[in-house]
């Protein structure tokens, strides 16, 4: 049996002749494109008609690589945070051992001067740490009997006079500092030459002399130097300034009192002088027995003086 459409239903030409129709027609249009450009608008407005479809069928990918972008560059910029903390705290250690080196570098400097200047021989030593008694002014040094450190040899550094070497062992010694309280050093004043001894005062870390005239030629600001004749500290070397001077009519001697020229808490390399000093030189007697052989000697006068 035969069947065959009913004559509303038909399709016109057959499958193979549209097929080769439509292949001609494809085959110009390429050739009129390529030959002639005819297409390049057509092809344009095509484009601007599907990129909003293009887009809108985008928008999922490029979601999600924004996402994925931003957590990735959150955990880089914390991990270059951390590393440049870590560099900056790096650098902020190395500038400040930088500082200190150049700090030190320079304080050896000048101690090198002063050790070019002084006649003697000289050792230069580092200080380990203070010494355990805490009412005395004194340091222990690096340097020993083995490097020819002896008592009573005195200890400078580039600006004046530090202390004395009053105990020694054989890697090590210990210095006492001018303001120690029973420390005590013959000075003489640079500018009027007049001569005393300075006293250390303890922990409030100056000197004062004592036992001063009130009109002795001594004024603020006065520099004092050793003045040698005790033949252990070179004459010379600059002690303190003097920072204060009290005269008062009722009392006999003035208050002076002095701030050490040399830094005496600041410094942690020292130069000792290698004199000849064998022993510390006798200290000067206390002031309570110089002040009651005065007041001995004024009853004495007054007893002659009374009929």
């Amino acid at each position: 049996m035969e069947y065959t459409p009913p004559p509303l239903f038909k399709q016109g030409a057959s499958a193979r002749v549209k097929m080769l129709l439509f292949s001609f027609i494809a085959i110009g249009l390429l050739m009129a494109d390529s030959r002639l450009g005819a297409l390049g608008t057509m092809r344009q407005a095509v484009g601007v008609a599907l990129y909003p479809v293009q887009a809108i069928a985008m928008m999922p990918r490029d979601g999600f690589f924004a996402v994925t972008n931003y957590f990735s560059s959150l955990n880089t910029l914390h991990a270059e945070n951390r590393r440049m903390r870590d560099q900056q705290i790096r650098n902020a250690q190395q500038l400040q051992e930088g500082a200190q080196l150049r700090a030190e570098n320079s304080h050896l400097r000048k101690l090198l001067a002063a050790s070019e200047q002084t006649q003697s021989r000289s050792v230069m030593s580092e200080i380990l740490y203070d010494a355990r008694d805490p009412f005395s002014r004194k340091l222990v040094m690096d340097r020993g009997a083995r490097n020819g450190i002896e008592l009573g040899q005195p200890v400078i550094d580039d600006l004046g006079v530090v202390g004395q070497v009053t105990r020694v062992f054989p890697f090590t010694s210990e210095v006492t500092l001018l303001t120690d309280k029973d420390h005590a050093i013959p000075v003489q004043v640079l500018r009027s030459g007049v001569r005393s001894v300075a006293y250390g005062r303890g922990q409030s870390g100056s000197l004062e002399l004592r036992f001063m005239a009130s009109n002795a030629d001594i004024q603020k600001g006065d520099v004092l130097m050793t003045s040698g004749i005790d033949g252990v500290y070179p004459a010379g070397l600059a002690v303190a300034t003097v920072i204060s001077v009290e005269t008062k009519t009722a009392d006999s001697f003035a208050r002076i009192l002095c701030l050490p020229t040399a830094g005496v808490s600041r410094n942690r390399q020292l130069l000792v002088l290698l004199t000849d000093a064998k022993a510390m030189p006798p200290l000067p007697p206390p002031v309570e027995d110089i002040q009651i052989d005065k007041l001995k000697q004024k009853a004495l006068r007054k007893e002659k003086e009374t009929p």
